[in-house]
């Protein structure tokens, strides 16, 4: 509560510095410019909307990118943006599995003296130490697929009998995996496996079986690395095909690395009519990770059972001091107390909480 009053003032003293200054919402001139990997994530449409509702109301010019999952697009937009006066930059980065495109944009910024806000998807400390006016702010890779499996595992152990449905004292499952290279999909593909297993065999039950023996990778991936319901809907549409309570053999987990994989795995267990909120339906677990909306309304209906947290809001907020202190050319970091700052990078963290409804 003191960590969010402390936010609360130092951000109301931003908006009035900002105001002082004739900040005002602008486009292409605008002082700042937001670059997001693509809008169609659901969980970057909500930070979208958070940080433009705290943006307008702190007096900031801005202007929003929609890279579009393409990070020759978006690098080429900061180019155009820094061409064009910016004064800081936040970047949602495209491109993960390598430093390349990150330390690009950090020698594009660094030239012209502009603070740079790699947000949400992880930039390596190389490229946070490489520029004094470069900090990331998001979450702990890690930490949400730890979470998520430690409710899996805690859910199981309450209700194994009734989750194995076919009887055969096993729980098999199905992973929804985002994006290779990424590694959010790769800390949530692993630990959340890992921490289930190490509940269910500390409470005495066998660890989880994945639904296919011949998949050695043990997740099925969105190669087009849009963590897209289409894609889990996709898979989950021809798994059920051959996997079903009427052969015996139904898959009784499913754990998805975000909620828009959940909702497309979900609305194939409706088509199926499996998962249907209604007295009497089988119900498959389904987990997932950010809380979207859509997420929490699938939770209350009985569809969906839980969720990790990911904090849109005090991302935005984070994000909002962030631009503060940069355009009034002070430290990145400094109106950040209480904040989780890593002591090796400039790493701000966002911390993740479990979710089963409200």
């Amino acid at each position: 509560m003191l960590k969010r009053v402390l936010s609360i003032m130092i951000i109301a003293a931003v908006c009035l510095s900002l105001a002082s200054c004739g900040c005002s919402m602008g486009g292409g001139d605008a002082d700042v410019h937001v670059f997001y990997y693509t809008y169609s994530d659901p969980y970057i449409s909500s930070v979208r909307s958070e940080l433009d509702r705290r943006l307008d109301e702190a007096g900031v010019s801005y202007q929003d990118h929609d890279s579009n999952n393409s990070q020759t697009t978006q690098t080429e937009q900061v180019q155009t943006a820094i061409t064009r006066g910016a004064k800081l930059l936040l970047v949602n980065i495209v491109t993960t599995g390598s430093d390349d495109a990150a330390s690009g944009i950090v020698s594009l910024a660094k030239e012209k003296n502009i603070p740079v806000v790699f947000f949400n998807r992880e930039v390596s400390d190389e490229v946070v130490n490489s520029y004094q006016k470069c900090v990331f702010i998001g979450t702990d890779a890690a930490e949400a697929g730890y979470l998520q499996g430690d409710m899996i595992g805690d859910y199981l152990t309450e209700n194994y009998d009734a989750v194995d449905l076919n009887g055969d004292g096993e729980i098999s499952y199905v992973m929804f995996m985002g994006e290779k290279g990424n590694n959010e999909a790769i800390y949530r593909t692993r630990y959340s496996v890992e921490n289930a297993d190490a509940k269910l065999t500390a409470a005495g039950f066998p660890p989880l079986k994945f639904y296919d023996a011949s998949n050695t990778d043990k997740y099925l991936l969105d190669r087009d690395g849009k963590w897209s319901a289409q894609a889990a809907n996709e898979y989950m549409t021809t798994i059920l095909t051959s996997f079903n309570v009427a052969s015996g053999n139904m898959v009784e987990l499913i754990i998805c690395n975000n909620d828009n994989m959940a909702e497309g795995a979900i609305t194939a267990l409706n088509a199926a009519g499996y998962n249907t909120g209604e007295d009497g339906s089988v119900t498959v677990p389904v987990f997932g990770v950010d809380a979207t909306e859509a997420a929490k309304s699938l939770i209350k209906s009985g569809k969906m059972t839980g969720t990790v947290k990911q904090d849109a809001a005090g991302m935005a907020e984070a994000l909002t001091l962030v631009t503060g202190a940069g355009l009034s050319d002070r430290e990145l970091t400094s109106p950040l107390e209480g904040y989780t700052i890593d002591e090796g990078a400039d790493k701000v963290r966002i911390n993740y909480s479990a979710y089963f409804g409200e």
